[in-house]
């Protein structure tokens, strides 16, 4: 007997060759860059050509597709990997660097749409790749940020009606959170407050340079640290990322990756006159005390001398420097948790103690409704508050005690309890199982040594789009000796790290294709 299938393949194919065309047009931007600076506009008009192309023929697979809760899930899935996949096209076609190679294509452009920030450049400057190219890879970051299918909810009316299951696969928190009648509308509010944010880290990065105290900092590199920087991405035009600029960049840069790792919705009510929703949220208390903590431990280690396992030429200076030892201590710990992955200096020479800490830090995650990955500072919270609860209740059994958000007093569902518990228990389940996957792949893999540390800040880096490792992954190298299997598979921890690992595993599932 042959079952029949209960979801309607055909709807979602159609739905995503309509988020294809329209996708299409990113292309414009490094097009009209490739034209400024006089370089060759072939990557862009191709791979324009064949993403519409491949975008009219699957709308055209169902001329009345309908969007169900089945269907959403699977326009999620698919979306995060196939707009990664034609995002290849460009590096494909401008052949240059180790991007040429297919499977370092997938893995750069996976890394740049799901704000990973992983590379396997082996040499990054606009000398090996055209500046048009390199922009191209800072807009993957940006149009992944807040969210391809948010976008695409924004702009297309017929993503409306499925618009809030869409939203809660694509970029999942505790709920989501209506913040008008209308979902259409709030996905137009996040992505304005997502877009004036870039544009006033365009407008402070290049004022900075106008100032006469980031001399490095153009206007090219301006906007292209500000596409990355909002989707807490962490992709950088120079090859040694954020330490080539001057110390108040760095900081200024900072201040955009706080705001990055925040839940937007909070900035929504503070322009809205709701000022206090921000400065009462538990879960932005609680992001902000976790970067303070670990931030200024490591801090103090760098101060006192003993953070540093080497003294490279540039950073002699940092141990009883007060300036220094807190600027590199909270850059690298606000870029680690709020998963940007740049770098205000190369933490491989941090020692070993320091680096576990910001393997720690890797863990933890930004806001729910921020741009931030890994596992998410909420879910922490909820953690926590559910295991005192259990303790409360070993010594007051018949005591009836619901777990509440702090700030706002809202009692949290056991449902959704229990599905923070389970996310965190697959999630530390595929990490330690991804571990050993890499290690070994690493012993039958000619010239690579990995060591056990290195394979899990690989891991940790990818499944949760934090970008930088430690040791051969560290920030200033690449991903580029892994073999292909290895990088292939570390590009599925990237597209289900970037959905929350649910959203993907749910449709291998047969129950998901079956009544």
């Amino acid at each position: 007997m042959i079952r029949r299938l209960h979801v309607d393949v055909r709807s979602s194919c159609s739905f995503l060759g309509t988020v294809l065309k329209y996708l299409s047009t990113a292309l414009l931007f490094p097009t009209a860059i490739a034209l400024y600076y006089r370089e060759s506009l072939l990557p862009f008009i191709i791979a324009l050509v064949v993403t519409v192309g491949v975008g009219i023929v699957l709308e055209r697979l169902e001329t009345d597709p309908s969007l169900g809760h089945r269907e959403a899930f699977l326009l999620v899935a698919l979306t995060w990997f196939v707009v990664p996949l034609v995002g290849t096209i460009p590096y494909l076609v401008a052949a240059t660097g180790t991007v040429a190679d297919p499977v370092n294509a997938f893995f750069e452009s996976m890394s740049g749409f799901t704000t990973t920030g992983a590379t396997v450049m082996g040499s990054i400057s606009v000398e090996t790749h055209s500046r048009s190219i390199m922009m191209w890879r800072q807009l993957t970051q940006w149009l992944g940020g807040m969210g391809i299918l948010v976008l695409m909810v924004a702009i297309l009316s017929e993503l409306s009606v499925g618009g809030t299951q869409i939203i809660r696969e694509e970029a999942p928190g505790i709920e989501v959170e209506k913040l008008t009648p209308r979902i259409r509308e709030t996905a137009r509010a996040l992505w304005l407050i997502y877009a004036w944010f870039t544009l006033a880290a365009v407008v402070a990065y290049y004022g900075l340079h106008l100032a006469g105290v980031a001399p490095n900092m153009r206007l090219y590199n301006a906007v292209a640290h500000a596409l990355t920087s909002l989707p807490t991405g962490g992709f950088s035009p120079e090859a040694r990322s954020v330490e080539a600029f001057s110390p108040i960049v760095q900081w200024a840069v900072m201040l955009f990756m706080i705001v990055a790792g925040t839940n937007f919705a909070l900035y929504w009510y503070a322009w809205r006159g709701r000022p206090s929703r921000l400065t009462k949220n538990a879960e932005f208390r609680s992001y902000v005390l976790a970067m303070g903590v670990v931030g200024g431990l490591i801090s103090a280690l760098l101060f006192l001398g003993v953070g540093l396992s080497a003294v490279p030429e540039g950073i002699a200076t940092i141990p009883g420097s007060i300036e220094r030892s807190l600027r590199h201590g909270l850059f690298q710990v606000i870029a680690i948790v709020t998963t940007t992955g740049y770098a205000s200096m190369d933490f491989n020479t941090w020692s070993d103690s320091t680096q576990v800490i910001l393997l720690f830090a890797m863990f933890l995650g930004g806001s729910a409704g921020s741009a931030a990955g890994s596992i998410k500072i909420v879910r922490w919270y909820v953690i926590q508050k559910s295991m005192r609860r259990e303790l409360f209740r070993l010594v007051h059994p018949q005591a009836v005690r619901p777990v509440r958000m702090g700030g706002t007093g809202d009692v949290i569902d056991e449902e959704t309890i229990l599905g923070i518990f389970v996310f965190v228990a697959l999630f530390l389940t595929l990490f330690v199982v991804s571990t050993v996957v890499l290690l070994v792949d690493a012993h039958r893999t000619p010239g690579l040594s990995l060591s056990a540390l290195e394979a899990i800040s690989a891991v940790i880096a990818t499944l949760g789009n934090v970008g930088p490792g430690v040791g051969d992954v560290g920030p200033m190298n690449s991903y580029e000796s892994f073999s292909n299997a290895a990088k292939l598979y570390m590009i599925f921890l990237m597209w289900i790290g970037r959905l929350e690992i649910l959203s993907v595993l749910v449709i291998l599932t047969p129950a998901y294709w079956r009544s």
